[in-house]
């Protein structure tokens, strides 16, 4: 690959990858040092790289970064504790962008990467298999139990409303 071919993946691919990330990591600075040390990995690696694999080679490269940094950073999230003054209920139902999200957030990383990688992405069982490490088959199980869990999740009301 040459600095022209990897500058134009930089511009093709950039926004994409980034979004994959910040949907699984749901913090922006982090996603962006995802990124950039994905792509860092390309440079130092482009003499190897064949332009026709680049997109794919750039979301392997980065998802297996994102998974090294969930792995090193590993955080406990501490839920407030119960206010009795607080309502129970919502006031208002959520959006079904928002209860997508909410529901994505209940997956494992796995699950919620081939979900993305899937369906916000759109690359074949193939692909994602290239990506994840998994062959297609595996990937069409996993992808089937994912859509499962969001299935049952969303079809729960007091998770929705």
């Amino acid at each position: 690959m040459t600095a022209s071919e990897y500058n134009t993946c930089v511009d093709a691919y950039a926004d994409a990858v980034y979004r994959f990330i910040l949907k699984n990591l749901k913090n922006e600075e982090d996603a962006r040092d995802v990124v950039q040390s994905a792509f860092e990995k390309m440079w130092i690696n482009h003499e190897k790289i064949v332009n026709d694999t680049a997109k794919s080679y750039l979301f392997t490269v980065a998802y297996n970064q994102m998974i090294d940094y969930i792995r090193k950073n590993k955080r406990i999230q501490y839920k407030d504790d119960f206010s009795e003054n607080e309502k129970v209920g919502r006031e208002s139902p959520i959006g079904l962008k928002q209860a997508l999200e909410k529901a994505l957030d209940h997956l494992t990383t796995l699950q919620k990467s081939l979900i993305l990688l899937k369906d916000y992405e759109g690359y074949s069982y193939e692909e994602i298999g290239k990506i994840t490490g998994l062959n297609g088959s595996q990937v069409k199980v996993y992808l089937h139990r994912a859509r499962l869990q969001l299935k049952q999740y969303i079809g729960k009301p007091e998770n929705i409303i």
